[in-house]
């Protein structure tokens, strides 16, 4: 089997959905593949709505939340492929996502060799491309920095926790957090690679273990690129293809997620740092850690607040007044139209939202390219995903707070 893609889910059912169908878009012609899915007891009826429109699906409904860590070790240990891609719920792929990453995975180990320029010193010299990520931008179409990162020494951690990366956010000495001083347009090497995409062989998982389920939920990316570099690989950040990655859909940016944050932020320096640092060193970062914590928790929400996806499955996020302009796939677009109850506009000019179509005419990589060029991250007008053959269209403005759902009438 060439590859096995692994997917969490808590409480995202309807950007699951589509989800699911631009992954199996993704998967045609690369070979024998599979995905499987594991629920974290979401309690919104995923598994049981999603379940009979995906049979080649493999579902696993876990009683509780166990945690991102741990779900997706979960799925690794059913899992056949020669290369293992875990992916978050709440994104769409292009149509070539996985014939092209394939592609420079298995050509560009002799590109990885040696430490060019921008890779970590986590470990030794020359053993090829670790783990893959790719370009991801959010529901605006805004470029995502978290797409490639820099490994968080305790210099690169400092600039991060101090504001000085934010300051100075092209430069080499202060941006080493998100790289920012590398082109986002060009395949570079890039220590810290993100759990919401990111691609490895199995062989190199058998080697050094899948995620470290002591983190319950964020860092734990951080870890496994971390150990993959320590083991002589150098993973790549590669812009070959463009993905979608709608922000902050499985966790509301409220108390509790600050809490976890930094609580993970502090695990990995304690497990990482910990030894062969001086002790005033390790307390200061430790200090900077929760320091960070309380400026953070200041803007957050004091609770979760609602889902899209939980309790009501059918209840419409948008306003009846927002005026939506349907683009995409013909045939989609006019039964869609017809679904729709807010008004509707033919003047892209004088809409409040832009509904893309996927479908026979129009593909998931077009839709992600619209949505590039479409001028969504200047404000004023959201974007709308639909794929063929689906009731509901998601999307999502805001890269800290929920997304909407709109649930189309049948």
């Amino acid at each position: 089997m060439v590859l096995s893609v692994i997917i969490v889910n808590y409480r995202v059912r309807h950007f699951l959905e589509i989800c699911l169908h631009s992954v199996q878009k993704a998967l045609t012609g690369i070979g024998v593949s599979e995905i499987i899915v594991v629920d974290n007891n979401s309690g919104d009826g995923s598994v049981e709505a999603l379940q009979p429109l995906f049979p080649g699906v493999l579902f696993v409904g876990n009683r509780e939340n166990v945690g991102f860590a741990k779900a997706n070790n979960q799925a690794l240990a059913l899992a056949s492929g020669e290369y293992i891609l875990f992916l978050n719920p709440d994104t769409i792929l292009a149509e070539d996502f996985a014939r092209v990453c394939l592609d420079f995975l298995r050509g560009g180990a002799e590109a990885a060799m040696g430490r060019p320029e921008g890779a970590s010193q986590a470990g030794p010299v020359g053993r090829g491309i670790g783990a893959l990520g790719v370009r991801m931008v959010d529901g605006s179409g805004r470029f995502l920095p978290e797409s490639r990162r820099g490994f968080p020494s305790p210099w690169v951690a400092f600039t991060r926790l101090s504001g000085l990366s934010a300051l100075f956010p092209r430069s080499r000495t202060f941006a080493g957090y998100y790289l920012g001083h590398l082109p986002a347009d060009r395949a570079h090497p890039a220590p810290v690679l993100s759990g919401a995409c990111l691609l490895v062989r199995r062989g190199i998982l058998d080697e050094v273990g899948g995620f470290d389920e002591r983190f319950f939920m964020y860092a734990e990316d951080i870890d496994l690129s971390y150990r993959i570099e320590k083991a002589g690989y150098v993973n790549y950040y590669f812009p070959g293809t463009t993905i979608v990655h709608f922000k902050g859909e499985s966790t509301q940016k409220d108390i509790r997620y600050v809490r976890q944050f930094h609580k993970a932020m502090s695990q990995f320096r304690r497990k990482h740092f910990n030894r062969g640092l001086p002790a005033l060193w390790n307390l200061v970062m430790e200090a900077g850690i929760w320091v960070r914590a309380g400026i953070s928790g200041l803007g957050a929400t004091s609770s979760p607040g609602v889902q899209p996806g939980s309790g009501d499955s059918r209840r419409e996020t948008i306003a009846p007044v927002s005026r939506i302009r349907v683009v995409g796939d013909p045939a989609e677009a006019s039964r869609i139209k017809n679904a729709l109850r807010p008004p509707l506009v033919e003047d892209i000019h004088e809409a409040t939202v832009v509904l893309f179509c996927q479908g026979q005419a129009f593909s998931f990589g077009e839709c992600i390219t619209a949505l590039e060029t479409g001028g969504f991250e200047q404000g004023g007008r959201r974007a709308l995903f639909h794929a063929a053959g689906t009731h509901s269209a998601v999307g999502s403005s805001d890269r800290d707070g929920r997304g909407e759902t709109l649930v189309l009438l049948k």
